[in-house]
């Protein structure tokens, strides 16, 4: 999930070494097994390469269950999108389905996925090559890229068909569930904690009917129901060598959703000058220059695609994702830290008062905000 890490009561599926050879006879790969090897530092499912001497290889994942228990569903709405996907790219001149889209390798019973006798559930795609570029864009240019790839990603699913995709999780970005959760705790205060978070409250009872408000009128005034990835870290983005964004990963979470969703975690996540757990919240700034360069890239693949409703709400969306994604880390802070991932005491308020630190540099820069994205929205019909 957007700026998120499963925690103590979600912990990534645990076993003995897999067997790998046995586990790659089951999937529909080419050439022969030669060796496989953990990759990457995702924290929901269990990650490897594969390697059989034929191309660059492949992804293997045990799927994390515990987080997404149906599976087969979960794996029905990827089969459907990145199909979709697969198709658009194909009738465009240039492009490169191999390359700008995930590739689903069945399993050899013909299903999207495989269940071994342990009751884990196992998934394959095709390795993509590409460069490493870290958790946030390194310059305005990076940001340019993960903005069109992401705005190009929403483009390619605007005609997807029914029926709607499955929730993998319900209400994911859902505000007034956000503050429902944070309001029991609240009452409940279990550990004790709520005193030492009382700047942090002020935060969000400073804001939360504002917020309601205006997530209301947006309802109400045409903002549109569509397929959103709803988890628009810069690190799903893969690049190529030279610095050019190829393809959007980590589809877990696509189903419908609302632009808001998409623009605004990305912005939070990558407009931020410092770490999302930074011990210091005077660290923390808000860059106008990666937000100015992302949703420059965002809105150049979407020529009359958004509302004008969706369009007056871009930068308002940013405020929004980072309200929410604080009152999340505030929320888990006072149940006692039972669903994202710590380090150490205090670790999800530290990460609260860093969001809340960055919506108000955000509110200081809201009117210069709303004019870049009218501006790149102008600019581009």
């Amino acid at each position: 999930m957007g700026g998120n890490m499963p925690g103590n009561k979600y912990s990534t599926p645990v076993g003995a070494k897999p067997d790998f050879r046995g586990l790659a006879s089951r999937f529909e790969l080419e050439g022969e097994f030669a060796a496989a090897a953990p990759y990457g530092s995702g924290h929901i499912h269990e990650t490897f390469r594969v390697w059989t001497g034929a191309g660059p290889g492949y992804i293997l994942q045990r799927v994390n269950h515990h987080i997404f228990p149906d599976v087969p569903r979960l794996m029905e709405n990827i089969v459907r999108v990145t199909g979709h996907m697969r198709s658009k790219l194909a009738a465009i001149t240039g492009g490169d389905p191999g390359r700008e889209v995930l590739t689903v390798v069945p399993a050899r019973s013909g299903a999207s996925f495989h269940g071994d006798d342990e009751g884990q559930y196992w998934r394959c795609f095709r390795f993509i090559e590409h460069r490493e570029l870290g958790e946030r864009p390194g310059t305005p240019g990076q940001a340019y890229e993960a903005g069109r790839l992401f705005g190009r990603f929403l483009s390619l699913l605007a005609d997807f068909p029914e029926p709607p995709l499955h929730p993998t999780i319900p209400r994911f970005h859902d505000l007034d569930r956000r503050l429902a959760d944070l309001h029991a705790v609240l009452d409940a205060d279990p550990l004790q904690r709520r005193n030492a978070a009382a700047a942090e409250i002020a935060s969000v009872r400073e804001r939360e009917e504002d917020m309601k408000r205006t997530m209301a009128r947006a309802l109400a005034g045409g903002l549109s129901l569509r397929v959103t990835h709803n988890d628009t870290k810069f690190n799903n983005v893969l690049f190529d060598p030279r610095g050019r964004g190829v393809c959007v990963i980590d589809l877990d979470t696509v189903m419908p959703g609302y632009v808001l969703y998409d623009f605004g975690d990305a912005i939070r996540s990558a407009a931020n000058s410092a770490r999302e757990d930074e011990p210091d919240p005077r660290c923390v700034r808000f860059s106008m220059d990666i937000f100015r360069d992302f949703a420059a890239g965002y809105l150049s693949e979407l020529r009359g695609a958004l509302t004008a409703a969706e369009k007056r709400l871009l930068a308002f969306s940013a405020r929004l994702m980072t309200f929410i994604i604080g009152a999340r880390f505030l929320t888990d802070h006072l149940a006692g830290d039972v669903y994202f991932k710590t380090a150490r005491p205090g670790h999800n308020l530290q990460r609260a008062r860093v969001q809340f630190r960055l919506l108000e540099d955000m509110e200081r820069h809201a009117a210069r905000m709303e004019d870049t994205v009218m501006a790149a929205a102008d600019t581009r019909r």
